[in-house]
């Protein structure tokens, strides 16, 4: 299959440095606010890296749920091949794409669990279905099929009948604390503006790199 010839142009506005929040958080607010107008579907999705104890790296598509002064808070279970992951090496990275807006942000940070009261507080929050698909689920386990999954969640949906359904225990949130932001805006002829954030010594630096 030749896909030399699958290309687009962007034409979107430049970015500039000075233009840009000093504070990579503060900016990557403005930025998800424009995508939140512009009605972009999926907006919080995003792409989560991270590395076994034998260095392989594996990817998955997960839902931003909370932007803090200190990061970006997403929730799972501490179970999944994921949280096995960040248990062994707590180095991730993740990437936004909004290819709406030409646009795109990469980050790198340490991620860590939050804690038990802000997991309980978002879980009370989930529809219910949801929250029983995180009983029925052993995420990332083997499974037979699909009906060994659809008899766990008629087996939850029956044992939490008419009742509050508690957070799992294998189940909450974690924050990627980034000490690394870029952000990227598609231009024409691939000669895309390219703005990097690195935490050093503390400090935001911030540098333009070459597309």
């Amino acid at each position: 299959m030749n896909l030399h010839n699958l290309r687009i142009d962007y034409q979107a506005k430049p970015l500039n440095k000075q233009d840009m929040n000093s504070n990579p958080l503060l900016e990557f607010e403005k930025w998800f606010q424009q995508v939140l107008n512009n009605k972009v579907i999926d907006a919080n999705a995003f792409t989560l890296c991270t590395v076994n104890e034998f260095n392989k790296p594996s990817c998955r598509v997960v839902l931003l749920k909370e932007l803090s002064h200190y990061g970006f808070v997403f929730y799972t279970n501490y179970e999944s091949r994921k949280a096995k992951e960040m248990e062994e090496n707590n180095h991730v990275s993740a990437v936004f794409l909004w290819k709406e807006l030409s646009r795109q942000v990469r980050i790198e940070g340490i991620v860590q669990k939050i804690n038990d009261e802000d997991s309980d507080e978002y879980f009370e929050s989930r529809p219910r279905e949801s929250q029983i698909g995180a009983w029925a689920s052993p995420q990332s386990s083997i499974i037979h099929n699909r009906p060994v999954l659809e008899s766990r969640i008629e087996f939850y949906t029956a044992k939490f009948k008419n009742t509050p359904i508690p957070r799992p225990t294998y189940w909450g949130g974690y924050i990627i604390k980034p000490n690394l932001i870029e952000f990227w805006q598609g231009q024409p002829s691939r000669l895309h503006d390219r703005i990097q954030y690195e935490l050093i010594d503390g400090v935001w630096q911030t540098n333009r790199l070459a597309p």
